[in-house]
């Protein structure tokens, strides 16, 4: 049956303890106004609500038409509604120090004489490294756990899907580097360079880590906690972004939401007389809700029409709260 079974507001209540809520898709589908939504949403509900970008490419300043870049600020007259866009810049610098100090002490556990500096450049100029900025960025604003609410605007679904795999990624890798850490310890001692209580910073820091990358999975793979949405347009090339890469998430343990929909031009709003144009974009989109009732069947939290304007400024979307959160 093409209907909602479970609406985003019964989905909601049916997981009271959810704290931290993502919202991605392709890009332009409307993830930022979605994200906008829930969170004005939220803070209507009494809680104290963060609205945080890890997108790159910030849009939380355009939507709210304030200033939100690098600080938390109120949005939508809402005095329990933040909004925040994650300056990675910081966040960079201080990574490649902590690099920096990181390489040195390798160099003098293997009595190297060459400069750390050397390799920080070279290891700082990957493009994952923007994304790992603002995983620990991301991670630092959960651990802080200064707000009731949490709700990312996340990038594109692929930086999106990499993003929140890091937990995973990173705690594979430190695994690998925790033995390889032990066994030249061991073999250092056995050949007698070093005393065998001397303090091992690298090892204390990864341990540190390892810990730190169990926590941040734990919260991202909690479905009491946690959940992805995913937004779409009736069309097909989104579709099948979000077919592709949703599958990816329930391996990843990431728990998905549902699926929302949005721009949907309405039936009453189209006559027999409607431009030529309007009435073929109405029977493809007729066409793609079919196919997206088939894919997602249940997991449809809700259907946002084709607003007459642009979804910008606070009463807009205080507007779209009724649409994405219906009774």
């Amino acid at each position: 049956m093409n209907q909602i079974t479970t609406s985003m507001t019964k989905y909601m209540s049916d997981h009271p303890n959810l704290k931290y809520i993502f919202f991605g898709g392709k890009g332009g589908v409307g993830k930022t106004v979605m994200a906008g939504t829930a969170a004005l949403w939220s803070a209507k509900q009494g809680k104290k609500t963060l609205l945080a970008s890890t997108n790159p490419v910030h849009s939380l300043s355009n939507l709210f038409e304030k200033d939100v870049f690098g600080k938390a600020a109120v949005v939508c007259d809402d005095d329990r509604c933040f909004a925040f866009e994650i300056d990675t810049k910081d966040t960079i610098e201080r990574s490649k120090q902590e690099i920096r100090e990181k390489i040195n002490w390798f160099l003098r556990f293997a009595d190297l004489t060459t400069k750390a500096d050397d390799f920080v450049e070279s290891a700082t100029m990957n493009p994952a490294f923007e994304e790992s900025a603002m995983f620990e960025n991301m991670t630092d604003i959960m651990f802080r756990d200064e707000y009731d609410f949490y709700v990312f605007d996340t990038a594109p679904t692929a930086n999106a899907r990499r993003l929140l795999g890091m937990s995973k990624v990173y705690s594979l890798w430190v695994e690998k580097m925790l033995k390889s850490r032990e066994e030249a310890k061991s073999l250092r001692e056995m050949l007698s360079f070093s005393k065998k209580n001397e303090a091992d910073p690298l090892m204390d820091y990864l341990l540190s880590f390892k810990d730190r990358m169990a926590k941040a999975q734990s919260l991202l793979t909690n479905d009491q906690l946690t959940a992805f949405f995913f937004a779409t347009l009736p069309e097909s090339l989104p579709i099948a972004v979000i077919t592709r890469f949703i599958n990816w998430f329930y391996e990843f343990g990431i728990p998905v939401g549902g699926v929302v929909v949005n721009g949907l031009i309405q039936q009453d709003q189209v006559k027999k007389d409607s431009p030529e144009f309007v009435l073929n974009r109405v029977k493809m989109q007729n066409e793609h809700m079919e196919e997206i009732w088939q894919i997602f069947g249940d997991r449809v939290r809700a259907v946002i029409p084709l607003f007459e304007t642009e979804v910008k400024g606070s009463k807009m979307v205080n507007r779209m709260v009724d649409y994405l959160f219906k009774p």
